[in-house]
């Protein structure tokens, strides 16, 4: 059997009003998609349990078949797991954003989508500005950065994610509870020194937005989690991305990471090269699990056109030759899924169960259905508890 899966990354919304009614996967063009929808299951999972923040961390974990109550710690250890940085069981990690903050109002939790290399001059500048002890900055993938302490400072605190606060004031979201102080201090410190800092004058001058300064949260120690073969039997699987958070998480299941030139986690991304790449890797493993960021920053950005165009962009060359190629196999599965909602109108991730579709051998359509979230609404397939889709997908098909 050859397992493909495929995330449209906050590809689910509500309807908008630009888009006359329709959400963007109604108004998208998706053949591909629907075909997969009509000839097998469509339905519903809740991959945010209740409790948790609605993030790509937790609706990934569960939608791979782990309880986020069990095995989630946080979302900066998986990402550090995928720059392999090593840490013992007492170390702490912090994700560290690039925003813009103007005014004390969260305006852009990617910083314009700053680049890698500028990302890694305002990083390491920072890092040696401050010169703390214990205190160790990761550049990772553009905005997206980490902070890892070992010492023996105690940190019991709460955090929230920038993309979770666009437009309010940060006072109200700044880090709380024990060793907040500290977090606290670096953020203020990171304001001083990028305020002059020539790559934010380059970047305003180019009319982008800057990186006012670094935001910490997601804090966590490192995970242990068994791999996916120990948990489903599943042999070989790859995961293919462009965000460290998914590549931090196929580490710790066991799975090899291929990388695609050209591809990133905006609507500038290599689709084309991201599809060839999974269905060429369908002959080397047993499941490649492929996730494309685009849609959902486009919802971060409330840019409804954007998303649209990359679900376009993603049924055409990704999940296409994706399943013109399982075709050829005796035996074969698709599953097609976003992560979470990500909703254009509050420009947040929702918290609404999502869609998936799968088809292939042995598993049978009920009903004629597109990919959309009418449809899968209107199914009687509804997954309440996320982690038990895994097993729903390997397994029979039927239920």
């Amino acid at each position: 059997m050859k397992y493909a899966i495929i995330i449209p990354d906050g590809a689910a919304d509500e309807p908008l009003k630009e888009l006359n009614g329709q959400t963007p996967l109604e108004a998208a063009h998706t053949p591909n998609m629907d075909a997969i929808a009509r000839a097998g299951r469509i339905g519903t999972v809740r991959t945010v349990p209740q409790g948790f923040e609605s993030g790509s961390d937790v609706a990934t974990m569960c939608l791979l078949g782990y309880d986020p109550a069990v095995y989630h710690t946080g979302r900066a250890p998986l990402e550090a797991a995928a720059q392999r940085i090593p840490l013992s069981p007492t170390d702490w990690v912090f994700r560290c954003n690039l925003v813009t903050v103007v005014d004390g109002i969260m305006k852009d939790h990617s910083a314009g989508g700053i680049s890698n290399a500028e990302a890694q001059r305002l990083i390491g500048d920072l890092s040696r500005h401050l010169r703390l002890p214990g205190f160790e900055f990761h550049c990772g993938v553009s905005y997206r950065n980490l902070l890892v302490y070992r010492g023996h400072e105690e940190f019991n605190v709460t955090t929230k994610p920038p993309h979770e606060i666009p437009d309010e004031p940060i006072s109200k979201w700044l880090p709380k509870g024990k060793g907040s102080e500290i977090l606290r201090d670096i953020m203020d410190r990171s304001r001083e020194l990028f305020s002059h800092h020539d790559i934010n004058g380059a970047r305003i001058d180019t009319g982008h937005n800057p990186a006012s300064q670094v935001w910490l949260w997601g804090q966590g120690h490192a995970p242990n989690m068994p791999t996916f073969n120990e948990r489903f039997g599943v042999g070989s699987a790859c995961m293919i991305t462009g965000v460290d958070l998914l590549r931090g998480l196929a580490v710790l299941l066991g799975w090899e990471v291929k990388e695609v030139d050209g591809m990133t986690s905006f609507h500038d991304t290599n689709y084309a090269g991201q599809g060839v790449a999974t269905a060429t890797a369908l002959d080397q493993y047993d499941l490649v699990f492929s996730h494309i960021e685009a849609p959902d920053e486009a919802s971060h950005q409330a840019d409804y056109k954007t998303k649209v165009a990359s679900i376009e962009a993603i049924d055409k060359h990704v999940v296409g030759p994706v399943l013109e190629k399982l075709k050829t196999y005796p035996e074969w599965r698709i599953l097609v899924m976003p992560d979470h909602p990500t909703n254009i109108a509050t420009r947040k991730h929702g918290y609404a169960p999502t869609l998936f579709a799968m088809a292939g051998t042995r598993v049978n359509s009920a009903f004629q259905r597109p990919y959309t979230e009418a449809a899968a609404k209107a199914s009687d397939l509804h997954i309440e508890k996320g982690h038990e889709l895994m097993e729903y997908f390997l397994g029979s098909g039927n239920r």
